[in-house]
């Protein structure tokens, strides 16, 4: 599996007759469009932190308001708020990872896990985490200001089979999703809405502390900072993958806004290891999509990891007939994610210096990183 696809494969009110006993809404209802538009309420429903649907319900029908799945339209006129973008983005992606976890809770049930060989609890862990998401599409709804739209619900597809490969993904996205969000929160303008990314952060570290010790039995520390990489939107543009082409509501706006459509970052299918240190094969996963390099310019791959991030060049004149090779820097630790993009300037200093990727390579568990390539 290529980098692109390890992150594509990181990441709401009832209805006026419904109660927080029963968050539920039959199937039949998913298709009405006034029903989403209560949405714009933000009262309506129950309140993130206030109800314990977000966390203690174990149904396998969606939970609110993952069942509500239309836009919400602006219900005033005016200029948008500052950082309804951003939002706007972060509420796209969060329908995505939403859905991951609510069809595994209807395509897994708690046997499935156990014979599996995971701890008994899984499927229950599975359950709530869908919920704390379910959560967030709340919160996030909520922070886009009345006269901007709230993102509607895509049709999503994922690339896992059984239990074993749903829980490598989940692993990989909870853990990337790390670097997605230190470089989201620089872009917002608003100290609130600053410290609402940074809360959602720290949710998401606590399910991604429970993958690796409860899953795979492996030192959830991920040393003393997590990757830091600037360009949010790269990241959140591989989570395209996930969906089915033509299933948007017309009326969402470009998903990521704004949209690079870089190149995909992937590795060669003979890679033995993604530690660092190790040479490594570039490829570009895309065959519509392809880096287009100037024969007059050097490039290089410059990988995040921690706050620094570290530049090596790389030759591009023989490709695409010969393969682009690199060494990932030996001084990073073995901890948390590298993130790898190509640009044509070292360090990357502007989001227009990549010219493709980025690639999101896990090192912990790092032979779950090799199994995913």
């Amino acid at each position: 599996m290529s980098f692109k696809h390890i992150f594509q494969a990181c990441l709401m009110a009832p209805f006026a007759s419904l109660v927080t006993s029963n968050p539920i809404s039959p199937r039949a209802k998913t298709d009405s469009f006034s029903e989403s538009q209560k949405l714009a309420d933000p009262k309506f429903g129950p309140i993130p932190g206030e109800d314990s649907i977000y966390n203690e319900y174990y149904g396998v029908e969606a939970p609110f308001p993952g069942y509500l799945r239309d836009p919400v339209l602006p219900t005033e006129k005016g200029a948008p708020g500052v950082d309804d973008v951003v939002w706007q983005n972060l509420l796209s992606a969060e329908w995505i990872i939403f859905d991951f976890y609510q069809q595994a809770v209807e395509a897994f049930n708690e046997s499935a896990f156990i014979q599996a060989g995971m701890p008994n609890n899984t499927y229950k862990r599975i359950q709530e985490i869908r919920n704390n998401e379910a959560g967030h599409l709340r919160i996030f709804q909520n922070q886009i200001s009345p006269t901007s739209v709230k993102p509607g619900a895509c049709t999503h597809r994922f690339p896992f089979y059984d239990p074993i490969s749903f829980l490598a993904l989940v692993t990989v996205l909870e853990i990337s999703s790390m670097a997605f969000l230190t470089g989201l929160v620089q872009q917002a303008k608003l100290p609130a809405s600053q410290a609402a990314m940074m809360t959602i952060a720290e949710v998401e570290t606590r399910h991604e502390v429970w993958t690796l010790i409860e899953i795979w039995k492996t030192n959830p520390f991920g040393g003393p900072s997590d990757t830091v990489f600037p360009y949010a939107n790269q990241v959140l543009d591989t989570t395209n993958g996930f969906i089915v082409p033509g299933s948007c509501p017309k009326q969402n706006p470009e998903y990521p806004s704004p949209r690079q459509k870089l190149p995909a970052l992937g590795a060669a299918k003979d890679t033995k290891s993604l530690t660092p240190g190790s040479n490594i094969g570039l490829s570009f996963t895309d065959p519509t999509n392809q880096p287009d390099f100037d024969k007059n310019t050097q490039y290089y791959a410059v990988f995040f990891h921690g706050l620094h991030n570290v530049s090596v060049p790389i030759d591009t004149t023989s490709w695409p007939e010969k393969e682009i090779r690199v060494t990932i820097p030996a001084q990073f630790e073995t901890k948390g994610v590298i993130v790898a993009a190509l640009a044509d300037t070292p360090g990357a200093p502007t989001k227009e210096n990549i010219v493709a990727g980025p690639g999101i390579i896990l090192e912990q568990p790092a032979e779950l990183a090799v199994k995913l390539v």
